[in-house]
């Protein structure tokens, strides 16, 4: 199961779990579209393709929550 990290890892704008807006690796590190295309589509902390993140459906994050703890600033915002 995704981790569902709730924060961009470069500019910490929060990401919506069941949304549209969050991309990640392989490693699940995680960026907003705007940063993701900064970045062009590849993530620079492991050099993996950026894709989006599936959505979780809301029903399921009540079961499944997102996770709550922020993911840490691992890349300057360009």
């Amino acid at each position: 199961m995704l981790i569902m990290k709730p924060n961009c890892e470069c500019c910490d704008r929060d990401l919506d779990p069941s949304g549209e807006d969050a991309l990640i690796c392989s490693f699940e590190c995680t960026w907003c579209t705007g940063c993701a295309t900064h970045l062009g589509g590849t993530c620079p902390n492991c050099g993996g393709h950026l894709v989006r993140r599936p959505a979780r459906d809301a029903a399921l994050l009540e079961a499944f929550p997102a996770a709550a703890e922020r993911a840490p600033a691992s890349h300057a915002c360009p």
